[in-house]
């Protein structure tokens, strides 16, 4: 996606939020703004896996560590929520840094279990670490931003906010996609071995594409803690990462329209599907493989239905000849 389409797309994202939140019953916002922050985080996931294929099921871990550093400094050292989100951030991104060093030698399912893990761990962690987060009781009462004294407690006022966020998110992972680093880290995907022949530290970008996604998840994680107000081990487990990969590959991987569309269509899905009851996991389950096995590039991927042929000019005989 060029610069060009992607400022057309943060230009969409806030016109299309904004109108909806205009028009939008209480609890579908709430439900809109659920979309946008797992947008936001999977966003970040496609830097990962999309840009670079890191296959990680340890991205919920990240997002649960931002929320858990900014309740622990809102809650407990009554520190602003917009002074702990970015020391929430850094934290992410420190210890992104340190576990990815071990991590990233793993290759393919090898690290896909090693996230696992590590996402696993987070759980047991947070769950039995009862003075410091609370055990599976979680936290309760975090303080919501406030935007010139006032809360953003409403879910139309904290949609703004998530917008802009992912908006945000979005402009810097396109020009991350048009940099040299970006083309790096689509040449390790695609190679690794022959970037390595070329000259590419492939070690140093893997951990530059696996410390950013853990900076955007922690950002997803900073506002969920602020819009629900409450966190606990379970908003963070394993599921919540397979989830995020299921939304990014139903969306279309390698596409940062993709990750918002598989978040934002996977948020809303199981609330479309109410009205069968029980059975609606079902169906959600056949919908999901459908896409999985006719559209292996996603929905994204049904664009190329809709493209004209290309005309390349036919040389003539005469032509060919000379």
């Amino acid at each position: 996606m060029s610069i060009f389409r992607s400022s057309v797309l943060v230009i969409c994202i806030l016109a299309i939020g904004g109108s909806l939140s205009l028009v939008l019953p209480e609890y579908h916002l709430r439900l809109l703004n659920l979309a946008v922050i797992s947008a936001v985080s999977v966003v970040g996931l496609n830097i990962a896996f999309g840009y670079t294929g890191l296959i990680s099921l340890g991205h919920a871990a990240f997002v649960g560590l931002g929320a858990y550093v900014l309740a622990i400094l809102t809650t407990r050292s009554g520190v602003s929520p917009w002074l702990a989100m970015p020391a929430a951030i850094a934290v992410a991104v420190v210890f992104a840094m340190v576990i990815g060093l071990p991590l990233l030698r793993l290759k393919g399912h090898y690290l896909a279990l090693a996230t696992l893990g590590l996402n696993v761990s987070f759980v047991i962690i947070t769950s039995n670490w009862l003075d410091l987060t609370g055990g599976t009781n979680g936290i309760s009462r975090i303080p919501p931003f406030e935007v010139l004294s006032y809360p953003l407690t409403s879910e139309r006022g904290f949609l703004w906010l998530a917008l802009l966020s992912l908006a945000i998110v979005v402009l810097l992972a396109s020009f991350l996609h048009h940099s040299r680093y970006g083309r790096a880290l689509i040449a390790v995907r695609d190679d690794e071995l022959a970037s390595e022949m070329t000259g590419l530290d492939t070690p140093r970008l893997k951990l530059l594409a696996f410390t950013l996604s853990a900076a955007c998840a922690a950002l997803a994680g900073c506002l969920f803690a602020c819009h629900v107000r409450f966190i606990s081990p379970e908003d963070f487990s394993y599921t919540n990462s397979i989830t995020y990969l299921a939304m990014l590959i139903v969306g279309g991987e390698s596409s940062i329209g993709g990750a918002i569309l598989g978040a934002v269509l996977l948020t809303f899905l199981p609330e479309w599907l109410r009205f069968l009851g029980n059975a609606y996991l079902a169906l959600f389950g056949i919908l999901v493989f459908v896409v999985l096995v006719f559209l292996p590039s996603g929905i994204m991927g049904l664009r190329s239905f809709f493209r004209l042929p290309s005309r390349a000019p036919v040389a003539k005989p005469a032509e060919a000849k000379s």
